[in-house]
Parts: structure tokens; sequence; C-alpha cells
């Protein structure tokens, strides 16, 4: 803005009293200061507010004046509550160094002035920071010469002083220009995001995280929406599809041409994501391809071929050649919704939980490649092979499965940094289940491992909550067996061993369950047992027996210990 605006402007009650053709000077910033020099502070462009404390004898004027009119500030205006009129030196000095000089009426508050040109710079920085990303989002719509979100969220940073991040639906930082969100600030925005979304609140969200207040933009790319007439899946799909884009600033107190232009950083960042989405179609259908190879039994020549082929643009680099682990995800609804609009869900979330939470930028998910088949997403997911000549490489036994070592996926660890965000994006009527496999050295092993992965999967859905994953370790034991059991004859059986004692423990507090899983967890060692529960080992024996009471059960027999077992297993 320019000196003029603010003498035409009456309600800030300035008087002009040198400087005329100085006025066309422009204003960047204000400030308020009694400093004798407060020059180390100044930047250039500033109109300099002062009440003239600085002041003690007419000599002082010539060097304040001076110090100003070195660091380039726009204009200067006095105040005249304190000394009345403003001194002939002052003025006089302003002459000499063509300062434009200004008198502020005694009745107006300096908060005053400030308020009103802070508004109306950020308001010109905005507009002139909106063609800018026009300008972006045209170079980027035509090819990658625009250089990234980065580059925008940078400007917003340094113009409009707005901390800003992209963030995938699990709290990943994407982009983000300064310090980075922890995961823990970046999961828990994500997570507020998503519970937004899926109860149809209007964008942006304003979140309140740790003394700081967020607002969170959906960064929605064309032709991705739901299905017209279908306003609850078009809702699920959003809230578990969506980047986001979390700007440190409250845009409730914003106007509408800032919030115009938040609106278009993000169809700006939308480009970029939809051009990431269109890079990950080559490795999609390398999985899909393997994944029908193996899936129809075709002969491991032929799935070895397609592997050849795999592994460079998964793996890119010298090595060996990988081994392969298989993950299987499903996201189940409920009531009515189509698989394959599941399975799309499914093959999006688990491209996104594969990726290390840590991992920032656009490319962190090269290595994933994920097919969707019905309502079942399968990801193909590449270690590099141990090395033969390292002590502890578990080296094959030519049936194709091997120990993973560090390496190799963990079932619970995948969901971990992502589970709380995923929760609320789910809500309360669905559920995203997920398997994981043991690794394989070769196509023989492909298809034992996406069963595998399949039953581990089953296996996770069996389990309470709302995200749930299982691994090839829990198959090797009675656990298997547990989601095949119909769910009444469960209910049935854990009621009949289990009810008595929970009513017991309603009525007298007596903890005969926890007592229970202890004495199991124990192998029915009473010494053991008692050591943990901090008991004496004669009350232990009268709280076991009254277990046996209440059932009718002998826990001294396998039977009996195997039958309790498994109703805890499955309550």
């Amino acid at each position: 803005m320019r000196l003029r605006a603010l003498l035409e402007t009456d309600a800030l009650g300035l008087r002009l009293l040198g400087g005329q053709d100085e006025l066309d000077r422009t204003v960047r910033g204000v400030m308020t200061t009694d400093l004798r020099d407060p020059s180390r502070y100044l930047s250039g462009g500033e109109l300099v507010l002062t009440g003239l404390a600085w002041r003690r004898t007419p000599e002082d004027s010539e060097p304040f004046v001076r110090l100003l009119a070195g660091a380039g500030v726009a204009g200067l205006a006095a105040g005249e509550a304190e000394l009345g009129a403003i001194p002939d030196d002052l003025v006089g000095a302003c002459a000499r160094h063509r300062l434009p000089l200004f008198a502020v009426h005694e009745t107006v508050a300096f908060a005053s002035i400030t308020e009103y040109v802070v508004r109306q710079v950020s308001g010109e920085r905005a507009g002139d920071l909106a063609a800018v990303v026009d300008r972006h989002r045209r170079l980027m719509t035509s090819g990658p010469a625009g250089g990234g979100p980065e580059v925008v969220l940078d400007l917003l940073g340094t113009d409009l002083d707005m901390r800003a991040w992209v963030l995938s639906p699990t709290g990943r930082r994407i982009a983000g220009a300064g310090e980075p969100l922890s995961t823990g600030a970046g999961a828990a925005l994500a997570a507020e995001h998503l519970a937004a979304t899926r109860g149809g609140r209007r964008a942006p969200h304003r979140v309140a995280l740790g003394g700081t207040t967020y607002s969170l933009f959906p960064v929605r790319v064309p032709g991705h929406a739901a299905s017209p007439g279908g306003q609850a899946g078009e809702l699920r799909e959003r809230a578990l599809s969506d980047w986001l884009l979390a700007v440190e600033a409250d845009a409730g107190e914003w106007g509408a041409p800032r919030l115009d232009l938040l609106q278009g950083v993000t169809q700006l960042i939308a480009v970029e994501r939809d051009r990431r989405d269109a890079a990950r179609t080559v490795r999609r259908r390398l999985a899909q391809e393997i994944l029908e190879l193996v899936q129809s039994g075709a002969p491991p020549a032929e799935i070895a071929a397609r592997l050849r082929v795999a592994a460079p643009v998964l793996l890119p680099g010298p090595g060996t050649a990988p081994h392969w682990q298989i993950v299987v995800a499903r996201v189940d609804w409920d009531g009515e919704g189509g698989e394959g609009e599941s399975g799309a869900v499914a093959q999006s979330l688990l491209e996104e939980i594969l990726v290390d939470p840590v991992a920032a930028g656009l490319e962190s998910g090269d290595r994933i490649a994920v097919a969707h088949t019905g309502g079942e997403a399968i990801a193909l997911v590449p270690m590099p092979a141990p090395d033969p000549t390292e002590e502890g490489d578990g080296a094959g036994d030519g049936e194709g499965t091997e120990a993973a070592g560090p390496g190799g996926l963990q079932a619970d660890v995948l969901l971990a940094a992502v589970r709380d965000p995923l929760t609320a994006g789910l809500a309360d009527d669905g559920r995203l289940t997920l398997g994981v496999s043991a690794p394989v050295q070769s196509a023989e092993g492909l298809r034992g491992a996406l069963e595998e992965a399949r039953h581990a999967r089953r296996v996770a859905a069996a389990r309470p909550g709302r995200v749930c994953a299982a691994g090839h370790h829990e198959l090797a034991s009675h656990v298997l067996l547990l989601p095949f059991v119909p769910d009444d004859v469960r209910r049935a059986f854990t009621a009949r061993l289990l009810d008595p004692l929970r009513d017991y423990d309603r009525r007298h507090r007596a903890e005969l369950v926890p007592t229970l899983e202890a004495f199991l967890d124990c192998d029915g060692s009473w010494t053991r047992c008692a050591a943990r529960l901090h008991l004496h080992v004669n009350t232990l024996r009268y709280r076991v027996g009254r277990i046996e009471q209440l059932t009718g059960r002998d826990l001294s027999r396998l039977e009996d210990k195997l039958d309790f077992f498994l109703a805890l297993r499955m309550s």
C-alpha cells in the first residue's frame, strides 16, 4: 500500500507535516518505537510510529531521523498525546532527509493504525501470492516446470508468515516448508481431519493441538470423487483417500480472499497428487500381472520371469535378487457397499501403510506394488536378499520360504503409527484387517505366501477393533482355527466357561478371570503364578479351587486347561 492511502483514510487521524512529494512510497509494514536507535529492528518500508519519548532535547531529532532514513523506512508518524504540537526540530530534520512526517491526533491509538496497515498489507500480499499460485498451477498442469508444492508452501511462509504442510491420510509428511511436524502431531491432525470428514463437517476444519491452532483443508483430485447418488460412499472415499493441507493458523479469522487463496493452493497440490497416482500405475500393473499368474496356477518359470521384470522397478540398484513378502488388506463396511469400491480403498490405504511413517516426500512409496481384486488389496513387497557370505543369513532350504530377518515386515509394527487416524476415518461403520506372509525367495513360494497372508488376515478379522493385523508367525498355533468357528458357537462356548467367573468377580471383586489367565500363562506353576500376582500360594490355591467349583472343571487336566485357554482367546 502507499503512504497516500493512509493520509486519505479519515479514521486514522493523520495530518501531513512534510514530504508531499514522497507519498507514493510503498508501506510494507509498521513498527512502534521510542528507542533512540531502532535501526537494528528495521528492514525497510515500515511506517514508524513514535510517541517521542526518545526526544529529550531538540538536538535529538537529527540523529533519530538520520537513522530512520538510512534504514529505508517509508515514513514517520509522531503522536501528539505527549508534547501536543510536533516540535519544529523534528519537522526540519525530516525535511532535510526527505522523510514524510505525519502527526497522529491524540484521540487515535497507535494500535488502530497498526491494525489497519497490517490488514491492508497482508491483503495485498495475498493478492500477489494468489497470482503466483495461479501461474504456478498453469505451469504444473502443462509440465513439471512448476517445482512442486514445496515452492508454494515456501511462499506461504515467506509472504504470509503461515507455516503449512501437506499430509497423507495417516499424517505422514508429504511436503512442507520450514520445520517438519512431529510424527505424532501429523497423525493427530490426520485423525481430526478424518473424523471431521466422516462427520460431514464443512472444511476447513479448525483444530487446537498442543496450544497451537491449525486449519485443515482437504486436497481433492478431480475425478476421484465417489459416484453420484451415494453420499455415504463418497464420504468414506474422501476420508480414507484425501491428502490434507495443514496450515498453522486459525481460518476462522480469515476473509474470503484468503480462503480462496488457500483453496487455490489445494488445487495446485491436487495436480501433484494426480501425477503421483499416475506414476503408481506401472507398479500397480506389475502387481496385478503377477497376482493373476499366481492365482491361475501359472508355471513357476513364467512367474519368475515377471518377477525379474518387477525387481529393478521396485528395488533399483545393484544387488542380489530380492526376497518377497505378501500383505493382504481388506476394508469392510457395515450395511451396503460394493466390493470393487472397498478394494480400491483398501489398495490406497495399503500403499500408504507400507510407507515408512517418518519417510517424507512424494517418492517414498516407490518400492510398493499393490493390486486389488474384488474387495481385497494385495501388496508385493520386495526385500533385499541376505548376503550368503554373512553368518546367520538363514540360507534357503529349497522350499522357497525362510525367515525374514530384521528387514521383514511385522504385522504389529505396520499399524502402530497409523492406527489412530485410520480408526477415525473408519468411524463406526468400517473395519480394516491386514495379514502378512513370511518372506519367500522364489516364484514357487508366492502362491503359499498369498494363502498364508489371507489366512493371517482372517485371524485379524476375528479380533475386536476397527484396525487389526496378524502375521504369519501366528498361523503355527491353535489361533489359526479360531476365525473359522461360527460366532454363535464361540459365544456359547465362552459364556459356559467364563460367565460364572465374571459374575462372581462382579459381586465379590475376586479377580478370578485375571488369576485364570496368569495361571495358564505360567503353565500351571503355583510358585511362578503366585509371584506374578504377588499372592501367597495358599491364596492362589483358594482362587483356583473357586474357579473349579464354579465351572465344574479340573485345572489339573490338560483338556480343561485347553478349553479355558481357547475360551479366553475367543472372548
